[in-house]
């Protein structure tokens, strides 16, 4: 079994998926996306569920080892590798899902808020975050509890 094979790329996207991808491109979000990742020089390719991966991002912006705009997955590893993490990979496809539901774009600065809300509260951007949380945040890599210090 390849890891194409794994990540369930060769299931069709759902009923559910085509939509919030469909969702994403009207909103601009994927196209942002895609913009980002163009200029970023990443390699792009077709990942699971709807999903587009654009691997080796090396801008410093955000610190995460991958992150969202819409149905782009931008991340810092190789696609493989990001393939190779169904719940890494998971917790992206939640985010994509965030945007389509606030419409696409609006996701970024509530994210921020949130994320400030999260490190005022816990002293971590992810842990308080309820975008974070709501993508799961053990897949995330994010700690569950604070761990704040003194």
């Amino acid at each position: 079994m390849t890891l194409r094979q794994r990540a369930g790329a060769l299931d069709g996207p759902t009923t559910a998926q085509r939509l919030r991808r469909a969702a994403n491109l009207l909103n601009g979000s994927t196209l942002a996306g895609l913009a980002v990742a163009l200029a970023a020089r990443t390699s792009i390719c077709r990942g699971p569920r709807g999903l587009i991966i654009a691997a080796g991002y090396r801008w410093r912006l955000p610190f995460a080892g991958a992150y969202t705009l819409g149905n782009v997955v931008l991340c810092r590893s190789t696609a493989a590798d990001l393939l190779s993490r169904p719940a890494l990979l998971g917790h992206e496809e939640r985010h994509c899902s965030q945007y389509a539901w606030c419409l696409g774009l609006p996701f970024i600065p509530l994210y921020l808020v949130a994320a400030g809300w999260s490190v005022l509260r816990t002293g971590n951007p992810g842990t308080a975050n309820i975008f974070e949380r709501r993508a799961g945040l053990a897949a995330g890599g994010y700690p569950l509890t604070a761990e704040r210090g003194a």
